[in-house]
């Protein structure tokens, strides 16, 4: 029976990764999990998706979809649950989050990787966009009213990142409402479930029977 459910391959400390789970679990989606390594990705990923990045979801059909967004998109059309279809303003956010926020995070919090990054100069590039989120949190406490929404879901495992790089430093900026809206979402019993750890598929053979309700399966093989 497991057999015939999408394989989703991913890792679970990206936040590309993390917004995909989130939303399968949210609309209700059951899924083999097969936890990976990016310094060691197993073949078969690589066959199914040669570009190499998680998530990569694999369809019973052989269809591949390997976009965060896109897995996000697929969960919203095909299954039920709260989250809502993508608005065009909606959109927008999220493309300054996965854009020009992402590239300063990322020379943010990984400065050594680039030649010439200044940590201090992205830092306070990326907290502008920061400024803005607590800005829009002011009217509802999510990014779009007063429920989380597929925006609310696919950006705050960034900013959970840009936190980590300094959490003293993040936590003593003038962001209150940022702070809340980060803070609940970490403790919600839904990323709670998204960021149990699980065994190594390449290593265990192992796979995870994951969604609203999962729980640890043998693998069947494709």
């Amino acid at each position: 029976m497991t057999a015939s459910l999408p394989v989703l391959y991913s890792f679970r400390r990206c936040p590309y990764a993390m917004r995909a789970r989130m939303a399968l679990c949210l609309m209700g989606h059951k899924v083999r999990l097969r936890e990976i390594l990016l310094k060691d990705k197993p073949e078969e990923m690589l066959t199914a998706s040669p570009k190499g990045t998680v998530p990569a979801l694999v369809l019973p059909d052989g269809e591949v979809i390997d976009e965060s967004l896109a897995v996000m998109e697929w969960a919203v059309r095909t299954g039920e649950g709260p989250l809502l279809p993508l608005t065009e303003e909606m959109r927008e956010l999220i493309a300054e989050n996965d854009g020009p926020f992402k590239h300063h995070l990322d020379r943010y919090k990984y400065a050594t990787r680039y030649e010439d990054a200044d940590a201090e100069v992205h830092r306070a590039a990326g907290a502008a966009f920061i400024t803005g989120l607590n800005e829009r949190l002011t009217v509802g406490g999510q990014l779009f009213g007063t429920v989380p929404s597929f925006a609310d879901y696919a950006i705050f495992p960034f900013i959970r990142q840009f936190r980590i790089a300094d959490m003293d430093w993040f936590d003593a900026q003038d962001w209150p409402h940022v702070h809340t809206w980060l803070a609940r979402h970490m403790a919600s019993p839904l990323f709670t479930t998204i960021m149990q750890k699980f065994p190594l598929w390449k290593e265990t053979g192992e796979e995870v029977l994951f969604g609203r309700d999962y729980s640890p399966a043998t693998s069947t093989g494709e």
